[in-house]
């Protein structure tokens, strides 16, 4: 899960530790059914705490389970940062992106599957992996590597294919997920502009090694 620093005072480390119990819980639930309809006792059982420390955090359900999906997706982009770091090239960050998603699917599979049920609705949103790929698309058409356009539309481009990818990850495990994310990262880049040779190329290019 994405982390941190804890506070300081014993009593605010112990409120910071129940709530990531829940998220945590609600993370759980997310990834393996998709369904919110989850008692705040199952919740509150299923995190190891006690139902009453439900509402010292979240008004409701809904609350929870948001937060549970933009904690992914701050995980989700704190682990774009560590693999991506010393990328400059906005096409590149695109394309690593994408095949890296792919990968994910196996080594993150429960935050991966939160991503599957609960991403669309998040595209746009101000969370950590939104606001990332808003940047890495600004900067490409700023320095004319993109094609210049509307950044939010782009975003719909980017974010309905990763979706898709995720879906495709694990409909059709058999596939070969390192070539369909390459061939799909090929896809968007051409559609944003970069001439497709060069496309081909960048998609292909060696992933950094884990960190």
């Amino acid at each position: 899960m994405s982390t941190s620093a804890l506070p300081s005072n014993r009593f605010e480390r112990r409120r910071a530790e129940t709530r990531r119990a829940l998220i945590r819980a609600a993370r759980q639930i997310l990834a393996e059914t998709g369904d919110t309809s989850a008692s705040i006792q199952a919740i509150a059982e299923r995190a190891d705490v006690g139902f009453g420390s439900f509402y010292n955090h979240f008004d409701s359900k809904t609350e929870l389970f948001v937060a549970a999906v933009v904690d992914a997706l701050e995980e989700f982009g704190q682990n774009f940062d560590e693999r991506l770091a010393g990328i400059d090239d906005p096409a590149e960050l695109v394309a690593a992106g994408f095949r890296l998603s792919a990968r994910m699917a196996d080594s993150h599979p429960e935050l991966m599957q939160v991503l599957r049920r609960r991403g669309l609705g998040h595209v746009h949103s101000d969370n950590g992996l939104t606001r990332r790929a808003l940047r890495d698309l600004q900067v490409g058409i700023a320095s004319g590597r993109f094609t210049a356009l509307d950044p939010t539309v782009a975003l719909c481009a980017l974010g309905g294919t990763l979706l898709s990818l995720v879906e495709l990850r694990f409909a059709r495990p058999d596939l070969d997920g390192d070539e369909a994310a390459a061939n799909l990262a090929e896809m968007v880049l051409r559609m944003l502009g970069v001439p497709a040779d060069d496309a081909h190329e960048v998609s292909r290019r060696p992933l950094p090694d884990p960190v």
